[in-house]
């Protein structure tokens, strides 16, 4: 899911538009901008049927769709407003985008009782189920997460069920069969969205296999059907990074600096290279973190603690904040950033839930397997050995 991915921040003082046609800001956008044109289509229809839920559903996916691709929480600030002028009870649809908008700012409870919601009211309702077990995937909830892969094979969506199964089998000891099942399924997939995501998914899969040739084959595909998606580049610059190439990473993130995850690797393989624009963009995130912190978001942990470890060498608040974040988060990514820094830091009680997690799961990653390793003989508890 990750798409927690909040970009550039604004340092000013908030202030509340005294009226709904008062424009604060407006995003750049060209004359010629197809993606301009149909979020001025859909408002417009929206303002004219104000009470048509479908419009206002298409408005606000619309927006959070854009907020994924490009890595601007403007985008889901924006969809959350159409969705809160209208009065519960909500349809469906509805619903289901206020509970994955829920899930982007991490209030994964108040998600999951939309989702609930929506399934009361529509029991068929897909996409409910899907994100529902997206949430299970992230909490590490494997039983209920498998539970949703079922009740989606049940309702005969074949593209969600085996996406939803071929990521529990991955983080659940069967990488292999969860890259053959993921595979099938982007066989028969022909929905440009789909491919990509499915095609990342593949690469992460194929990179915890060790099969380095492939994970890269899976990147390239998805980064060739063009389409804007931050998930994606954050994945394959991760894979470039463990690879050694920082500075196709910086080539290829050069022009992505309005988005959190991608400018944290940016430094980051600028800092590999010495090169100087890594300083600033260290202190941009810096600035962004506090913001993030004054705002009362917490969707930047996991982010934070990579920087605190990799970038300004501070294992204990690295320590730290990697623990806050897998107090809600718990995928393979955020048990990876918080073995890091327990060894780091010496300390081997702090990284004993990743080390319970993998004995549970079965995950198969050598890399986190080693971490986890390591952080058994990192320190004694308390200083103690």
């Amino acid at each position: 899911m990750s798409a927690l991915i909040p970009a550039a921040v604004s340092h000013a003082v908030p202030r509340t538009p005294a009226n709904d046609a008062e424009v604060l800001e407006k995003l750049p956008t060209r004359a010629a901008d197809s993606t301009a044109r149909e979020l001025a289509a859909l408002r417009a229809a929206v303002a004219k049927a104000p009470t048509d839920a479908s419009l206002a559903t298409e408005l606000a996916q619309r927006y959070f769709d854009l907020a994924l691709a490009q890595g601007d929480p403007r985008y889901v600030g924006y969809a959350e407003a159409v969705v809160t002028r209208f009065a519960n009870p909500l349809p469906a649809p509805l619903l289901t985008l206020r509970g994955v908008l829920r899930q982007y700012r991490h209030d994964f409870a108040g998600a999951l009782k939309d989702f609930e919601a929506a399934l009361a009211l529509a029991p068929e309702y897909a996409a409910a189920h899907a994100w529902r077990g997206a949430i299970y995937l992230v909490e590490a909830d494997y039983g209920a997460a498998q539970k949703e892969c079922a009740a989606l094979q049940k309702l005969d969506r074949e593209t969600l069920a085996g996406a939803c199964l071929g990521l529990l089998q991955a983080y659940s000891g069967q990488l292999a069969l969860g890259y053959k099942t993921l595979q099938k399924i982007l066989d028969l997939a022909t929905d440009a969205d789909n491919r990509l995501w499915l095609l990342t998914r593949l690469g992460e899969v194929a990179a915890w296999r060790g099969q380095d040739a492939q994970a890269q084959a899976h990147y390239r595909e998805a980064l060739g059907l063009g389409r804007d998606d931050v998930y994606l580049l954050a994945a394959w610059t991760d894979f470039l990074l463990d690879a050694g190439q920082p500075a196709e990473v910086v080539r290829l993130l050069a022009k992505w600096e309005s988005a959190d995850s991608l400018l944290l690797r940016l430094a980051e393989a600028e800092t590999l290279l010495k090169l100087p624009e890594a300083a600033r963009h260290q202190k941009m995130l810096v600035d962004r973190f506090a913001a993030a912190r004054a705002r009362g978001d917490t969707t930047h942990r996991a982010e934070e603690a990579r920087f605190e470890l990799r970038l300004r060498q501070d294992p204990a608040t690295a320590l730290r904040l990697a623990q806050e974040n897998y107090a809600v988060q718990r995928e393979p990514r955020d048990a990876r950033v918080l073995l890091e820094a327990a060894v780091a830091a010496k300390d081997r009680a702090s990284a004993q839930v990743v080390r319970d997690w993998l004995l549970r799961s079965g995950f198969e990653d050598a890399r986190t397997r080693r971490l986890a390793q390591a952080s058994e003989s990192a320190g004694a508890d308390g200083g103690k050995k």
